[in-house]
């Protein structure tokens, strides 16, 4: 049998075809279907390519419990793999891989996969999703390089193009490869994804408002954190555009409340309502109910990029747990793995020791500790747009702490990228009014 990517499948039936090919089709384009897997493995335990996939949808979790939901899977699809094909055990062993967190194998085999099978594109994009998560921008690149040619007819290969184009900084290159993504699908959320990073980064906010305004009918059937992700998008471009008062209502309605218990969720939004405070909205107790989610999250240490933003949240909370994290994460830092542990320890433990200091007011103390770590925050993982909400912390910082040269060197360079952004102005205009410079914050204020 082949997958609807044209993929030779160890099968034992069209019903767990069916399950793998909902699988594919919903990972890469974000579709809740993709969850149909469990019950194709559950119904095939010979089938170790289903079997995988099903572990694989487990460690998405972003927590402890995902690799033990994915253990009886993988022993499944272990015991399996000596009946099915080189590309299936290879998915396989790159998934024990990444459940064991020996993430440069899974990297090493998934790079692999895309070199070979060209056309397996559900182990490409967990390949990237490694990449990523790892600050790798020039290795999700690689990937995507791999299979395009094979896959040029595919809208989510463009897709996987186009966002590890914007993440090495070409951004006319991701937005020709998103564009043709959608040039064949139009439903193809995660290109819809790259272009908002594009646009955002070029201060083309009216257009990304548009964009985003006109794909967003499509955007059905979809998990929870690509749902909440692109809304997240779309209230980023309205706080450039300075309506950061109506992004309430999108909290309220796409952000949170799809799925408060995941991951993905919580740190969205995390950043929100820190950037809406930032943008001067009153965010009212919504910290309190946020943070009811991220206190068990203190000690799980599964990406330091995760960990910042609990941490954060817990802290604008005002929760106890927020110190004991940072005592934990400073721990975690001693024993991470040797792939991440210079992150954890050189960047992941001052950011949060700078994020802290930020949420409970001492802004000397953050502005010191997230200057020293910015340039090399990509290490922590994340994407430039997520990361930016940690250089906003840090003007915000400087701001407050009265160090205004700085703050006027970082506020001009943003002011340079995205000229119409309506709060970066307004800082500006605050800035140099402090320096004794009225008529460059007239001018600033003016939009000139």
């Amino acid at each position: 049998m082949r997958d609807w990517l044209g993929n030779t499948v160890t099968a034992g039936g069209e019903t767990t075809l069916a399950g793998i090919d909902d699988f594919v089709g919903g990972f890469l384009g974000y579709e809740t279907r993709a969850v149909n897997i469990l019950a194709a493995a559950d119904a095939d335990a010979d089938c170790a390519l289903a079997n995988a996939y099903a572990a694989m949808l487990w460690l998405f979790l972003e927590s402890p419990e995902g690799p033990a939901k994915a253990a009886p899977y993988l022993t499944r699809a272990e015991a399996a793999a000596a009946r099915a094909s080189e590309r299936e055990r290879l998915t396989v062993a790159a998934t024990r891989a990444w459940a064991d967190n020996d993430i440069p194998r899974a990297l090493a085999l998934g790079e692999q996969g895309a070199t070979t099978f060209p056309r397996d594109l559900a182990l490409a994009k967990a390949t990237q999703y490694h990449f990523f998560n790892l600050g790798d921008a020039p290795g999700m690149l690689r990937v995507a390089g791999a299979i395009l040619p094979a896959a040029t007819d595919v809208a989510y290969a463009h897709g996987l193009a186009a966002f590890a184009y914007e993440q090495c900084h070409r951004l006319d290159d991701a937005e020709r490869a998103a564009r043709a993504a959608i040039g064949l699908q139009r439903k193809e959320p995660w290109a819809h994804h790259a272009l908002a990073h594009v646009l955002l980064t070029q201060g083309r906010n009216e257009e990304g408002r548009a964009f985003l305004d006109d794909m967003k009918d499509t955007w059905t059937d979809l998990n929870s954190f690509m749902l909440t992700h692109n809304w997240w998008h779309l209230s980023l471009v309205m706080i450039e555009q300075g309506e950061a008062e109506r992004v309430l209502d999108h909290y309220a309605t796409h952000i949170w409340g799809v799925w408060k218990e995941y991951s993905q969720d919580q740190i969205g939004a995390v950043s929100l309502l820190a950037r809406l405070e930032l943008a001067g909205v009153d965010v009212g107790d919504r910290w309190r109910d946020l943070a009811a989610y991220l206190a068990p999250r203190a000690h799980e240490h599964v990406q330091p990029f995760l960990d910042m933003h609990y941490l954060y949240g817990l802290a604008r909370a005002g929760r106890a747990e927020a110190g004991e994290m940072l005592d934990s994460v400073r721990a975690h830092a001693e024993t991470a793995p040797a792939f991440v542990r210079a992150a954890w320890r050189e960047v992941a433990v001052p950011a949060c020791e700078g994020l802290i200091a930020h949420a409970r007011g001492d802004h000397g103390e953050a502005a010191r500790r997230l200057l020293g770590v910015l340039p090399r925050m990509a290490e922590i993982g994340g994407s430039h747009a997520q990361r930016d909400l940690f250089e906003q912390l840090t003007d915000d910082a400087l701001i407050r702490a009265g160090r205004l040269v700085a703050a006027q060197n970082r506020l001009e360079q943003r002011r340079a990228g995205s000229p119409r952004s309506v709060p970066t102005l307004a800082k500006l205009a605050a800035v140099y009014r402090g320096l004794g410079l009225p008529g460059e914050a007239a001018r600033v204020g003016g939009r000139t």
